[in-house]
């Protein structure tokens, strides 16, 4: 996806050192309507999650940690499995969802993920596992050598187009029970360059007795955003001696670097001498990070206020920003070895992807990794990214900014078709050429751009509804594979939701039919099981044909 020039809007960053005080904004409006405007704070219902402290967390995590043993045998699992917590996520009710990675005779099981819900009273409640097999290997001893496996890695990542891949660390042995019977496998990492200058995080997954390859996913989750368009907003900066950084220390120590157009390492912390950033042009190297520090702040907020979340991974701790990837590199990435998100300059180096929506949409792959941690291929790949285009949306309708008005379109601004036309279309999918409106069986073998289709469907109709409708300014017009005519329960209560289910339901195999499942959780939990908000789950999944 090679999004192009964007048109461009002023943005210049008016900011405060953090420790005087922030400045108030003095480029945004109101004007949402009470249904779209920003949750003042995290919601009470029972069974929505709690804002934890990091002290509060730690501790939570340490009992788990603690108990681990007797929690593997009281769920049934082997003398060979053993559990390490991943996750603690703690209800307004008392309710604990604790994350577990599972182990067998020491190795990593890839798709052994789980979740165990207890109660107030320390009462499980139930398991949700990404595999429902019984976790048993015949032989731990491999039949191929580890440097097959490398070659049949680097191997496919020459046939996906990448530059120079190489596997820098061996091959490790893990189980492979993410699909059919649980065998032993190796994992191998590719690194090197992608088609199109992205960094290459190749996971490929291949039988250690017979060669095969069984799986493969790209590490780097990548996307396309607008440049410019969020007008002069406040930004948190530090002050140190006399000159000003761009760091957040009330957002978890955000920062915010200058790659200068380079590909690797962290880059130059951005400073300035008297607080005012950027001018508006993507000439002046400020403006892009002005942006990328908007977006990051705003979606931290979004995160906290909704959903008690603090940071990505809901530890208090921010990630950091780089801008000036590359040289005329058009998209942005999120990765997860170095905890943070990178901007291209777009063609010509002249429009950087550092919007709103995309700050918001590749953070979330961030919360997405720290959570049910979806695989980022077929069906699951799907619903990662369509994950990212919720939440991504749900950030811009939350900021609620004038000059970037939110809806249900994903990169509306860039003009990547040269016709106006958006990126994708969260209302009817299909009108981008690529994705589905709904599910079939095929589904899973579609680009995760695309596969994602019928998940943002599901999305807009349980938000908005089925039927013509004009939000903000926008008219929608959203179709049902079924003829149905489905209402919508409003967006705040459908991001609850997927929320919910992203965090306590969803785990690293989850396909639609599992989405489906852990949304109907969700709602029940939230607002019960004879309740609108679970019929209407139910219905704008028959509509886009998951049932």
């Amino acid at each position: 996806m090679t999004p192009r020039y964007a048109r461009k809007r002023t943005t210049l960053a008016i900011a405060t050192a953090v420790a005087a005080g922030a400045l108030l904004a003095t480029g945004m409006t109101t004007g949402a309507s009470a249904q779209n405007a920003p949750s003042s704070g995290p919601t009470t219902l029972a069974a929505a999650p709690v804002q934890l402290s990091a002290a509060a967390r730690t501790t939570l995590i340490a009992k788990a940690d603690a108990a681990s043993a007797e929690t593997a045998d009281s769920i049934g699992l082997g003398a060979k499995e053993k559990l390490v917590v991943r996750d603690v996520v703690k209800d307004a009710d008392g309710t604990v969802h604790t994350r577990y990675e599972r182990t067998y005779d020491g190795l990593p099981v890839l798709g052994g993920d789980l979740v165990v819900h207890t109660s107030k009273s320390g009462k499980t409640r139930g398991v949700t596992k990404a595999t429902k097999a019984t976790l048993k290997v015949a032989s731990l001893k491999p039949e191929i050598a580890a440097s097959t496996a490398r070659k049949q890695a680097v191997s496919a990542a020459k046939s996906a187009g990448a530059e120079k891949p190489a596997a820098d660390k061996a091959p490790r042995q893990v189980v492979w029970a993410a699909t059919g019977k649980p065998v032993l496998a190796y994992e191998t990492v590719v690194g090197g360059l992608q088609d199109d200058g992205t960094p290459n995080e190749l996971h490929v997954i291949t039988d250690a007795a017979t060669g095969k390859k069984l799986y493969e996913y790209q590490g780097i989750e990548t996307g396309t955003g607008k440049s410019e368009y969020s007008g002069t907003v406040t930004i948190g900066t530090t002050k140190s001696g006399t000159t000003y950084q761009l760091s957040d220390s009330t957002r978890g120590g955000h920062k915010t670097y200058n790659l200068n157009h380079g590909t690797s390492g962290k880059g130059t912390l951005f400073t300035d001498a008297d607080d005012t950033w950027g001018t508006g042009s993507p000439s002046n190297t400020q403006t892009a990070a002005v942006d990328a520090a908007y977006g990051a702040q705003e979606t931290w907020d979004f995160y906290k206020n909704t959903f008690g979340r603090n940071g990505i991974k809901n530890n208090g701790v921010g990630a950091y920003s780089r801008v000036h990837y590359g040289n005329s590199y058009v998209n942005a990435f999120w990765d997860d070895s170095c905890f943070c998100m990178t901007y291209g300059d777009g063609s010509g180096n002249s429009a950087p992807l550092t919007s709103l929506d995309v700050a918001g949409h590749e953070m979330s792959h961030g919360v997405t990794s720290n959570t049910a941690g979806l695989n980022y291929s077929g069906e699951s790949g799907g619903l990662n990214e369509a994950t990212s285009d919720i939440f991504g949306t749900a950030v811009e309708f939350y900021a609620n900014n004038s000059s970037d008005v939110g809806d249900y379109l994903i990169g509306e601004e860039i003009d990547i078709n040269g016709d106006g036309s958006p990126l994708r279309y969260m209302d009817k999918p299909s009108k981008d050429g690529g994705s589905r409106d709904s599910w079939s069986s095929t589904l899973g073998n579609l680009d995760v751009h695309y596969s994602s289709g019928p998940a943002n469907h599901f999305f807009y109709m349980l938000s908005e509804g089925s039927g013509s409708k004009t939000i903000n300014g926008v008219t929608y017009n959203s179709p049902t594979s079924n003829g149905s005519t489905v209402t919508g329960i409003g967006r705040a209560k459908a991001v609850q939701i997927w929320y919910k289910a992203l965090t306590t339901y969803m785990t690293s195999t989850t396909k639609y039919s599992g989405a489906r499942t852990a949304t109907l959780n969700a709602a029940s939990a939230l607002y019960g099981s004879g309740s609108t908000e679970y019929k209407a789950v139910n219905a704008a999944w028959a509509a886009v044909n998951v049932s």
